[in-house]
């Protein structure tokens, strides 16, 4: 006989209990399991891993899958920081909420039938266009691209369930931007009319970022990008760059993310020179 603990495991660390017993679980060894703590009855007919995320927890509660930014975020999708940590549920078309303690879950109705764990990521994307900001959808949905996790049925769908005043949005989107600050900073500067080419390769120095009038480059520096290393990379690349003419600019996720008046008054400027 199956395990429950084994098969919730293979499951995202959550499942209907008629579906344990799909794969030969009784009744007997299911309710077996839970008095003895190796897994937690979420409600009636639901179980899951003691540790299981509370987010996915609350979800499936509710009757529903997770979704929106938790979810994108524990898909692997580049997510700007959360404002609430409430459960966004997807009920799929018509589901029915189910009330439990604590309850601040926020229900989302879309086409499909919704599950338990995690949403999938097209899904999620739509959900987030709803409840986060263009800045935070446009990201997410530029790092779910890159990482391969929507194709063109997805990114189909995607245009297709959202409103018309995205499809700009959806237009500008990228699949080569390998950072969600990346994205922030071509968004952003977008808006103020300035074109950049992305992920330009220029011999002596490798690929940067961004090239903006022929020769400013703009390099988006994550968090990551901290080591001793790395930084001494960096200053021999700005170095080979600016004896090619080119003068590099760099910001970091704090500029980007929390001070973007600083990271303009540097870059118009630039675009002044380079037009001089």
């Amino acid at each position: 006989m199956m395990d429950p603990a084994y098969l919730l495991a293979r499951f995202g660390g959550v499942a209907r209990g008629t579906t344990l017993q799909d794969y030969g679980c009784s009744r007997t060894r299911i309710a077996a399991a839970a008095d003895a703590g190796e897994i937690r009855r979420v409600r009636q007919g639901v179980f899951a891993l003691p540790k299981t995320d509370a987010g996915v927890l609350a979800a499936a509660a509710h009757g529903g899958s997770l979704t929106c930014a938790a979810a994108l975020r524990a898909h692997g999708v580049w997510m700007l920081p959360a404002p609430n940590h409430e459960a966004h549920v997807w009920m799929g078309r018509s589901g029915r909420p189910h009330s439990h303690e604590g309850c601040s879950c926020t229900t989302h109705y879309s086409p499909g039938s919704a599950g338990l764990g995690l949403a999938p990521v097209v899904v999620c994307l739509i959900h987030a266009y709803r409840c986060l900001d263009e800045e935070a959808f446009f990201a997410a949905y530029e790092s779910a691209w890159n990482k391969r996790l929507i194709g063109a049925h997805d990114r189909a769908r995607i245009r297709r369930e959202l409103p018309r005043a995205a499809g700009w949005l959806l237009d500008l989107a990228r699949p080569d931007a390998e950072s969600g600050l990346e994205s922030l900073l071509r968004l952003r500067l977008h808006l103020h009319g300035i074109r950049l080419d992305c992920q330009v390769s220029i011999p002596g120095v490798g690929r940067v970022d961004f090239v903006v009038a022929g020769r400013i480059i703009l390099e988006a520096d994550g968090r990551e990008n901290h080591t001793h290393a790395k930084r001494h990379d960096d200053l021999r690349r700005d170095a080979a760059a600016s004896a090619l003419g080119f003068e590099t600019l760099r910001f970091d996720y704090a500029m980007i993310v929390h001070d973007w008046p600083t990271v303009l008054a540097a870059i118009l400027p630039a675009l002044g020179r380079s037009r001089g």
